[in-house]
């Protein structure tokens, strides 16, 4: 059942709220109280002002969420067309593809992964079919980094998004896919990625966010990912979002990293006019390893808005963070990260690094990374570089024969492989070049 059309000079609406509820959620009570609740705290919660820290450096005039209306089921070409398009991995696991948040095609993962018990499915289908084990798990996290009113937006209207569960000692060796697109003009969509990985499983996962159709579509994307990895679980997460460059987008990340699990997360952001990803980072057992990288170009008008929180609440554990920024034009980057040690996380190993690369004088890149530490036997560092191409490194490529561009394209482009290099899907890494690439050509 669609949601019926609603003016794009409305805001969000009660009415609007109600049919989102009858449409998907009225045989699912548990969840629509969850909504209801939601609904509730979006209404009372004031938007971000300047004088908050959290938001700081941001052009706020960019966050109207007026004009947006929920979305509207796509039409069947239209979902041909992204079908067809949402191919990053070659031979997935399993896949997930939504258009405006309704679900276009569903790839199961095997026989064989199915009677190990690992779930997967669409988290509209999850909730129904495992209660228990979703309530579990679902929105538990809190928002520690100024973005309470678009979480609570969130929880009110999500609906298309994806479920993982991987029993202890699974591992699945092929990537899993979800991939989310943005299609109709004034929409909204609210994309939502739930990993829940026992103790001494392993898996990597790929979310993709893209746009289909008109360059000039104005859309709205507030999405929420969680993974919880137990004990000795092994996770790679990738994220590539790639919306047009009139999206609003909002990713909001939460990360639980259990006693000796590794959890590595990339951000690969290069669409929207205004995009911010924000990272909640929980290490709760010793021994952990966490791994966060982010690569990002700006071009254009661009604003970037990256918040990271890394809380050590154990001892003996480790968390490293790479962000790296290109910026062309008249582009923003802000980066504000902090770093936040327990008192009883004793030999705690952190570190946080943002690296910016500037190809405009008129390009901004504004650095905040913190520390916050209560223990007394810890090893953590944080830096932020922002600078130009290197014209030594320019002229010893161009005096080999290289075009100077041609020349300056492989400094950019090797700025970006520290990160690229890590991704261990052979596929997505290369279809990431060839997004970098594209993004330049632009």
């Amino acid at each position: 059942m669609s949601l019926v059309t609603t003016p794009v000079n409305e805001k969000f609406s009660d009415e609007n709220f109600r049919h989102h509820l009858d449409a998907f959620w009225l045989n699912v009570p548990w969840v629509q109280e969850l909504k209801e609740n939601s609904w509730r705290e979006y209404q009372e919660l004031r938007p971000p002002v300047r004088t908050d820290e959290h938001w700081r450096f941001t052009d706020l005039r960019k966050l109207k969420l007026e004009g947006f209306s929920p979305s509207q089921e796509p039409e069947e070409a239209q979902k041909a067309a992204v079908l067809e398009q949402s191919n990053v991995v070659g031979s997935p696991a399993g896949r997930l593809v939504f258009g405006d948040n309704f679900l276009i095609d569903f790839d199961g993962v095997s026989g064989e992964l199915a009677a190990k018990g690992v779930i997967w499915m669409p988290l509209s289908q999850a909730v129904v079919e495992h209660p228990e084990l979703v309530q579990k798990y679902f929105l538990n996290e809190e928002n520690r980094l100024g973005s309470e009113k678009l979480l609570a937006l969130h929880n009110a209207f999500f609906h298309g998004g994806s479920f993982l569960y991987v029993p202890k000692g699974v591992e699945i060796e092929q990537p899993l896919c979800a991939y989310y697109w943005s299609i109709g003009c004034n929409e909204a969509i609210f994309p939502h990625t739930l990993l829940v990985v026992e103790d001494n499983a392993k898996v990597d996962f790929v979310d993709y966010y893209g746009s289909y159709g008109d360059d000039c579509c104005s859309t709205l994307s507030c999405g929420v990912g969680t993974i919880y990895a137990g004990q000795g679980a092994q996770v790679f997460r990738k994220i590539v979002q790639n919306f047009n460059e009139e999206t609003l987008s909002f990713q909001l990340e939460a990360n639980i990293a259990s006693r000796d699990s590794s959890v590595k997360t990339i951000a690969v952001n290069l669409g929207s006019a205004y995009a911010r990803l924000q990272n909640h980072t929980r290490i709760v057992g010793p021994g952990a390893d966490v791994k966060m990288y982010g690569l990002t170009i700006a071009k254009g008008e661009q604003e970037f808005d990256q918040r990271t929180l890394q809380i050590h609440e154990a001892p003996h554990a480790v968390s490293d963070l790479l962000f790296k920024n290109v910026l062309l034009d008249d582009s923003r980057t802000i980066f504000s990260g902090l770093i936040k040690v327990d008192k009883d996380a004793q030999q705690t190993d952190a570190y946080q690094t943002n690296r910016n690369l500037l190809l405009s004088k008129s390009a901004e890149a504004n650095s905040l990374p913190g520390l916050e530490i209560e223990a007394n036997d810890v090893k953590c560092s944080h830096g932020a570089t922002t600078g130009q191409v290197d014209e030594n490194e320019l002229f010893y490529l161009m005096a080999r024969g290289i075009p100077r561009a041609t020349a300056y394209e492989l400094l950019v482009y090797g700025f970006f492989e520290e990160i690229v290099e890590k991704i261990s899907n052979e596929d997505l890494r290369e279809n990431v070049r060839l997004l970098v690439r594209k993004k330049f050509a632009q």
